[in-house]
């Protein structure tokens, strides 16, 4: 299957590509620690290099919330272990990015109990954003290029007892009309896909799959 159509970001600028190239872009917020899962980026542009046609960039992009440089990316992953507290700037940016067409995809790298990322993430995409819902596990991002039935698949932190005993069944998400504008994890992919690509081979199903339909959604939503 390949996916290709074109989306309306990246705006050109000549400190990105220009060839129309995907380019994985994380962000970088003032609080807590942004940089906290640094081989995720290049493990999914490894898998949408090997299962799809879209045109990717070999390396991945730091792009700062509060930057007008966000609203040159389609899709924005942020992550962290810490509390998040937005600055005014973040903030202000997240809603137009929302708004413009753009998708976060936020993923808590915790798991432990505590929950002082989800806490606070939560808080503040719900003043950036509007409240996060379930989103139903026959959503087309469990279709848009591999086919999850179940809805998210879970990590080996929820299956083993690692982190809240819990297996969280839905993600969230903050919608604008049909279409997804921030995606919300409890399900820590951050650790599930922080390896380098090379021990894939290792791996009796690549566990990054769901990865590259996220990255699929928000290019062809």
């Amino acid at each position: 299957m390949s996916a290709n159509k074109r989306t309306r970001f990246p705006i050109p600028d000549s400190r990105f590509p220009t060839s129309g190239e995907f380019v994985f872009a994380t962000a970088q917020y003032e609080s807590g620690d942004w940089d906290s899962a640094p081989l995720v980026p290049a493990n999914l542009i490894d898998s949408v290099a090997k299962y799809t046609s879209l045109p990717v960039a070999p390396t991945g992009a730091i792009v700062a919330l509060a930057s007008d440089d966000l609203f040159r990316f389609p899709l924005v992953f942020l992550t962290g272990h810490l509390p998040v507290r937005f600055t005014d700037a973040e903030r202000t940016n997240v809603r137009r990015f929302a708004d413009r067409g753009g998708m976060l995809f936020v993923d808590d790298h915790n798991h432990d109990i505590d929950g002082a990322f989800h806490k606070t993430a939560v808080e503040e995409l719900t003043r950036a954003v509007g409240p996060l819902s379930r989103l139903p596990n026959t959503h087309p991002i469990y279709s848009a290029f591999f086919k999850f039935p179940d809805g998210p698949p879970n990590t080996s932190h929820e299956l083993n007892g690692w982190g809240d005993n819990l297996v969280h069944s839905h993600l969230l998400a903050a919608m604008r009309g049909n279409r997804i504008a921030v995606l919300y994890s409890n399900k820590d992919y951050s650790s599930e896909w922080g390896y380098h690509p090379d021990n894939k081979r290792f791996l009796a199903i690549d566990n990054t799959k769901f990865g590259v339909n996220i990255i699929v959604y928000a290019l062809t939503r």
